[in-house]
């Protein structure tokens, strides 16, 4: 039976105000457009969200604002005048979510505080972006990604043993972007059963933290820091790259005595190993690593990569080949599930992955990424507002 809501993005009904830039907070509105809200963007005027301005890659636009921007209509607003101020009120007031993540201390400073907002649209949900949270010695303090990375620890675990590095992607502001987005939708679904909204705080620091469950734990109770590894792991061997004899490498890892009795048998072709009492048990594995890996490079020096894979493969152990982000672009497995979805922007057409978990393009809202200040009339008038005279 077809349902008459089959098709309909499932959040059509509901409006952001998202008063946001850089990527933690669109990312969660991007995420929340996905799922066919209105999201509305509350830009400067002139130069928008500074995330334009971050590389002019995507047909002379920044790469991270096409990424986090689709679906949403921009509007220019000067919030220092008080017209501006009049229509993010006006705004506030019919929508379900009010998004940002500003400087410490910026919205209140604008009398946009949840407290006033709440006493007089008690219907509105409001989540603030900050790097550490309120309260504490660190509250007012500017956070960035890499700064957030630093103190979440995720820096002295990554990298090699002579050279700490931070990931390669804005790891801290994705996890609270992700947990912006997963309060919302828990807010909204708590919403219909008090009618109230709520105030939804996510710090970058707390988020990220919560990532960092596994090594927290290893050095607060074990005594010492995991050390860092590279791409091996920090616990578990063999787990990691491992060259072959046509210079190239092979990533894999061991979980289990099961799967390591297979990697000696038909890998390694070397099922004596599976018997010796010195690698039984992930723990003396790791104890003996390097006795292990001297083995390993020895037997994978008389081969190729292709065929490393293949034992792999035939053993039924996890492993990957190493890619580069234009291969991954063309990887046959998302060509495979029809992944790929095209996007307009103001300069082009480009290709978008859609949502994890969408099974269906219908389902989800991709549409086009708008210029500074696109949506402004439309959005005036739908207000009741002909112009601003600030």
């Amino acid at each position: 039976m077809v349902s008459p809501l089959d098709g309909i993005p499932v959040l059509s009904d509901i409006t952001v105000v998202a008063l946001e830039q850089a990527v933690a907070a669109p990312f969660a509105s991007r995420q929340l457009a996905d799922l066919g809200a209105r999201v509305i963007k509350v830009e400067r005027p002139g130069t928008g969200d500074f995330a334009r301005q971050y590389d002019r890659t995507v047909h002379g636009q920044s790469s991270h604002f096409v990424w986090l921007n689709r679906s949403k209509e921009s509007i220019a607003l000067d919030l220092k005048s008080d017209d501006g101020k009049t229509v993010l009120r006006k705004l506030l007031s019919t929508a379900d979510v009010f998004l940002h993540n500003l400087a410490p201390g910026a919205v209140e400073r604008l009398g946009f505080d949840f407290e006033t907002l709440h006493t007089s649209f008690p219907q509105l949900i409001v989540c603030e972006i900050s790097g550490y949270g309120k309260g504490g010695p660190y509250s007012d303090r500017k956070a960035y990604d890499l700064l957030i990375q630093c103190e979440a620890g995720v820096v002295s675990i990554t990298g090699t043993p002579e050279t700490p590095a931070k990931v390669g992607i804005s790891i801290a502001d994705i996890a609270s972007g992700m947990y912006a987005y997963t309060n919302i939708l828990t807010a909204l679904i708590q919403r219909q059963k008090t009618g109230l909204g709520k105030y939804i705080e996510i710090s970058m620091l707390e988020a990220l933290g919560e990532w960092m469950g596994y090594p927290m734990y290893f050095s607060a109770y074990g005594g010492a820091d995991p050390a860092r590894t590279g791409s091996s792991h920090a616990t578990i061997f063999p787990y990691g790259a491992f060259a072959t004899g046509d210079g190239k490498s092979v990533f894999f890892g061991i979980q289990n005595d099961r799967e390591w009795e297979k990697f000696c048998t038909i890998v390694l072709k070397k099922p004596e190993m599976a018997l010796d009492e010195r690698y039984h048990g992930n723990a003396s594995r790791y104890n003996n690593a390097e006795e292990i890996r001297k083995i390993i490079l020895d037997t994978f020096s008389h081969t190729t990569a292709v065929e490393v894979e293949q034992r792999l493969e035939d053993a039924k152990i996890a492993n990957a080949r190493l890619n580069t982000l234009t291969e991954f672009f063309t990887h046959p497995q998302l060509q495979a599930r029809d992944r790929w979805i095209d996007v307009e922007t103001p300069q082009g057409t480009v290709k978008a992955l859609l949502p994890p978990g969408v099974t269906e393009s219908s389902t989800v809202k991709m549409g086009p990424i708008p210029k500074v200040g696109e949506h402004t009339e439309n959005i005036l008038r739908e207000i009741g507002i002909s112009a601003m005279t600030d």
